[in-house]
């Protein structure tokens, strides 16, 4: 096992081929980030966190925020890390080792690159395209955790937050690319997630789940990241457009800066859920105050919470919700992502969650915080909604939720691939409707 490092160790942090700061761990565990002065006097210039301000009277910044802002760039489970560390030969499965060797593609606009690296080409694409079969090959890889049967020379170095197994690939030119140097990826690539819990519940389908419950909220008017459904050879994987890229009039790829809500408040992963120590729909609601279109950005991100209730989504943590950075210290809630229902794994049976332990990620407080979805009634949301100044009452939402969704289901259903799993589709539409039902039975003014 290494030793301690001598010497304090640094990694450079560019956007989009702006050298934005230096990010440093000391050999007593001490990160630190610093701005550097070039960026502090770009008109590109923001922080590269609200939780690391962007003062132009001090340029380091240090504490738990910054260790908790790298972290997050990575996935969730332990075990994923360790096999990103196996694959990539990294020291160990800390933020520092890893993102030392897969620090160049991130979530949002971060590239992370050795100290005194020469600027980044990023106005050139510089990619290989691949045929199915490499495709399937870096898939067995990301499964197996070591490079077996892709060159050493092809690695795809990337970060991607979370807690299921994924990778990116570039769409360049009608095929998928395996991008180079500085060339970002365009889209996520990601695997089933298997068994799932104690209990061991059946999510073999999360591919088409996930994809299913983007098609639901974008069926009801919320923006919902753009997916499809791939194969592979034996992968079925569930292809993502990332929206944190977006193509540039001159042809290259642009890397759009944003950061989830754990990174937002300074809070580890493990704190995701509020029941951990992360924040809740409050305190979101709170910061999304000083959204760009902070009305707008309220107003869905509550919607957002009815529909997981709806759709017995309980993963809707602080890192499945995104706000994009723009100059200067503005901010705007990105698109929904990572969505997933519970309904095909609901019941008594063997390998199912009962509904009384069904819960969402974040409470719905009235007098009282409520987690379990079968205690959360319409008169709930009323009070969310009135308490953070979103009105007398959330029933203009509710009520168009009630009037959308039998033309969601049926229009949801009649886009369903050929071949679709009836075990998906039928409990997540009958769940659905269920839900609605009883916001319906309940009396806006109920007891």
């Amino acid at each position: 096992m290494a030793g301690r490092p001598s010497k304090t160790r640094r990694l450079d942090v560019w956007m989009n081929a702006q050298l934005v700061g230096q990010w440093s761990l000391a050999p007593t565990g001490v990160q630190q980030f610093a701005y550097d002065a070039s960026w502090q006097g770009s008109p590109a210039a923001r922080p590269l966190s609200l939780s690391l301000p962007l003062n132009l009277g001090t340029k380091t910044v240090s504490g738990p925020a910054v260790a908790s802002y790298f972290d997050n760039l990575l996935p969730d489970s332990p075990a994923i890390r360790n096999r990103i560390a196996s694959r990539h030969g990294a020291d160990s499965p800390a933020a520092f080792d890893l993102l030392e060797k897969i620090g160049r593609d991130c979530v949002g606009a971060v590239q992370l690159l050795p100290a005194g690296s020469a600027v980044p080409d990023v106005r050139h694409i510089t990619s290989r395209p691949l045929t199915a079969l490499e495709i399937e090959a870096q898939l067995d890889a990301v499964v197996a955790g070591v490079g077996f049967g892709v060159p050493a020379e092809d690695e795809l170095r990337i970060s991607l937050a979370g807690a299921q197994e994924k990778t990116a690939f570039l769409y360049h030119n009608g095929s998928w690319h395996l991008p180079q140097g500085a060339t970002p990826t365009t889209h996520i690539f990601k695997l089933p997630m298997g068994e799932v819990g104690q209990v061991r519940a059946d999510f073999s389908t999360s591919v088409e789940n996930e994809w299913l419950c983007a098609k639901i909220m974008q069926s009801y008017g919320l923006p919902a990241a753009h997916c499809d459904i791939g194969q592979f050879g034996r992968h079925k994987v569930l292809i993502v457009e990332r929206f944190d890229r977006r193509w540039m009039a001159s042809g290259w790829i642009a890397r759009l800066p944003q950061e989830d809500f754990c990174q937002v408040f300074g809070k580890s992963y493990s704190q995701k859920y509020e029941e951990k120590g992360g924040p809740g729909i409050d305190e979101i609601l709170d910061r999304l105050r000083g959204s760009e279109n902070a009305e707008q950005d309220r107003n869905r991100f509550l919607t957002a919470h009815l529909l997981f209730w709806m759709l017995a989504a309980p993963d809707g943590h602080a890192k499945n919700f995104s706000i994009r950075l723009l100059a200067g210290s503005a901010f705007e809630l990105t698109p929904f992502y990572d969505v997933m229902s519970a309904w095909p794994v609901i019941g008594q049976g063997p390998r199912h969650f009962p509904w009384q332990k069904i819960k969402l990620a974040m409470a719905v407080r009235s007098k009282n915080a409520h987690y379990r979805m079968q205690d959360i009634r319409r008169r709930h949301w009323n009070a969310v909604a009135k308490r953070n100044a979103l009105g007398e009452d959330f029933e203009t939402v509710i009520e168009s939720i009630l009037e959308k969704t039998p033309a969601v289901v049926e229009a949801v259903n009649a886009a369903l691939p050929q071949g679709f799993p009836a075990n998906v589709a039928e409990p997540i539409f009958e769940g659905l409707v269920l839900q609605a039902k009883r916001l319906a039975d309940a009396a806006p003014a109920g007891g």
